[in-house]
């Protein structure tokens, strides 16, 4: 086990100072994740990309993801009636190559886009924002927390790639029936708490799982938002899963900033009906540590990325609570393919570079695509505040290419 001990420590102070000696499974991943100086994001431990990361992301394949984004970007801002500034937020910027790579694009094509864009990065890491900083040097480029945002103050595009799956989610778990909320303690409290509830890995010795009645009502009704009822046979006893009450908070500020635009949401999830499907008995959490990934978030604490699937069904019902409508929903391979990527598929025969380059592009292009994996990604687009001659004019990357 390659844990932070100083995070470990800081964690089970939390635990003991908490009123039961338990705090939720939310509190824990938070910590374990954002922690102001030992979390996985907040320390040096974070690795992205190929060689020594944990995980990758589209935009470490090549840059033709950021380049097809910048052209639905482009888009929107000629629907928007190509309003200055179009202010482009990218909320989690990683290690900001999406950034540079929309930035490049529209230097390189649309330098009159560019003259009206502001982009605005929101990063909570100040290792991930350090690298953006140095990276994106020569861009106007400005950054800030979501919260600093004045509300109704955006025109233009709220937008984030693999940002929710990372927000810390509730755990629950079915027992004769009713659902029961899972909490983190530590093996010196748990005596003193409800008995331990069956896990689907072997606990770590000093952090463990205990089982009591949900820590806030909000958990009833994000169920009731997307209509879910496990008190139905289909599901059995010890199913577990998870609610993201963190998204929900995330979608309610990013409506309350945007005045006139669209938010596009890219991420690996479900709707509802296939999120909690009863199959799915162990929920959808799971740890990157090294390329390789487990279910087990009580190793590598500190040291391991901690992610939970998003379920896209309540992001487009609590949008249409906080006045966002929603306008389409789409995997991201299709999404790419609308907006060229097929394309520039085909036209790789066409140029001059070694044939390893062009395998190794070809390569990174269907992996964009490949509905297994990234191609499988959902793409969610909401608007607030278009008129009807605006909601009419559909995007590029929801018209799905017609069929010989």
């Amino acid at each position: 086990m390659d844990s932070n001990a100083l995070l470990c420590a800081a964690i089970a102070n939390h635990i003991t100072t908490s009123p039961q000696q338990r705090i939720t499974f939310a509190q824990f991943m938070d910590l374990a994740l954002y922690h102001p100086e030992y979390g996985y994001y907040s320390s040096d431990a974070l690795k992205i990309g190929f060689k020594g990361g944990d995980f990758f992301t589209s935009p470490n394949l090549c840059a033709d993801f950021g380049e097809l984004l910048a052209e639905q970007f482009l888009q929107m801002w000629e629907i928007l009636g190509k309003p200055v500034p179009f202010s482009l937020v990218e909320m989690g910027a990683g290690q900001g190559l999406l950034a540079l790579h929309i930035l490049k694009y529209h230097q390189q094509h649309y330098p009159d886009f560019l003259t009206a864009l502001e982009y605005i990065i929101v990063e909570k890491s100040p290792t991930l924002r350090q690298e953006q900083q140095q990276r994106l040097e020569d861009f106007p480029v400005r950054w800030c927390n979501l919260e600093e945002i004045p509300p109704n103050a955006i025109v233009g595009c709220f937008f984030s790639n693999e940002l929710v799956d990372a927000f810390p989610v509730h755990q629950f778990i079915l027992e004769t029936g009713e659902l029961r909320e899972i909490y983190v303690t530590t093996d010196k409290n748990e005596k003193e708490t409800n008995a331990p509830c069956p896990m689907p890995h072997a606990p770590c010795p000093s952090f463990i799982e205990v089982t009591g009645e949900p820590s806030t009502p909000q958990l009833a009704e994000y169920l009731d938002l997307v209509e879910m009822n496990f008190t139905q046979s289909a599901y059995p006893d010890s199913y577990r899963s998870e609610i993201n009450l963190a998204a929900l908070d995330w979608l309610s500020i990013v409506a309350d900033r945007l005045q006139r635009g669209y938010v596009l949401t890219i991420d690996y999830g479900y709707p509802t009906s296939r999120y909690y499907n009863p199959r799915r008995s162990q929920g959808t959490l799971q740890c990157y540590y090294h390329h390789r990934f487990h279910d087990n978030p009580y190793i590598n604490i500190g040291r391991q990325d901690i992610t939970a699937h998003v379920d896209f069904t309540a992001l487009e019902r609590w949008g249409q609570k906080c006045n966002l409508k929603n306008v389409g929903f789409i995997q991201q391979g299709l999404f790419l393919m609308a907006l060229g990527l097929g394309d520039r598929i085909a036209a790789l025969s066409e140029q001059k570079q070694p044939l390893s380059q062009l395998l190794q592009h070809r390569d990174a292009l269907h992996q964009l695509i490949d509905p297994t994996g990234l191609g499988g990604f959902g793409v969610l687009i909401q608007s607030k505040g278009l008129d009807n001659t605006e909601i009419s004019q559909p995007l590029k990357g929801l018209i799905l290419p017609e069929l010989a």
